[in-house]
């Protein structure tokens, strides 16, 4: 468990030492890089967690589209230099950070962190190769599931199934995320009426 967290702690660190660039950084593009830090330091979490699947989507999706579309719109943002300037929200958002970060902190603090026995963990890894490939009877028997419910359960179980059957409007609120991000991007390099010069 050693090498686990010490691996934990460098993603924190990545992880709220990004987020605090990014709200600080006056430089728009290295506040878009450092929203990639998070992005990787997220999918890292999702790892230590035993979901691989979602750290691919979590690299996929945030890193290789929303931030790209992030930096392209800073990228042809010709008002990139004055950077991210004072406004009236500033003391808004920081009470609605302190608030947000008190609340994850308690639900922390106050969950019960217990960890999968080997035989729940060794079911939780084939349901996830089932979610990619098919899985056999002999793979399953050879793995120690021998029960044909057990085996159709496990093959039954596949991620696919799952974002197009439970878990369908998640599915969907993503491409939404993706197209916001697309018309926010749009929005940034629009031209400002009576300038011709895009919003910052």
């Amino acid at each position: 468990m050693l090498f686990h967290d010490i691996v934990f702690w460098l993603l924190s660190v990545m992880a709220v030492g990004g987020a605090l660039g990014v709200v600080m950084v006056p430089d728009l593009f290295r506040a878009a890089l450092l929203l990639i830090v998070v992005f990787i330091a997220v999918a890292g979490f999702f790892i230590l967690l035993s979901a691989e699947f979602l750290a691919v989507v979590q690299v996929l999706i945030y890193v290789g589209a929303i931030a790209i579309l992030i930096i392209f719109a800073v990228m042809l943002t010709r008002d990139v230099q004055r950077g991210n300037l004072p406004n009236r929200l500033q003391v808004p958002a920081v009470v609605l950070a302190v608030l947000l970060f008190s609340a994850l902190v308690a639900a922390a603090v106050d969950t019960q962190w217990e960890f999968l026995p080997a035989d729940q963990q060794a079911r939780v890894e084939l349901v996830q190769t089932s979610a990619v490939t098919t899985l056999t009877g002999e793979v399953l028997t050879d793995e120690g599931i021998t029960s044909p419910d057990d085996q159709a359960e496990v093959q039954e179980s596949g991620l696919a199934d799952l974002l197009i059957s439970d878990y369908v409007l998640p599915f969907e609120a993503v491409s939404a995320l993706l197209l916001a991000a697309l018309i926010g991007a749009l929005v940034l390099v629009r031209p400002n009426p009576g300038t011709g010069r895009g919003s910052s």
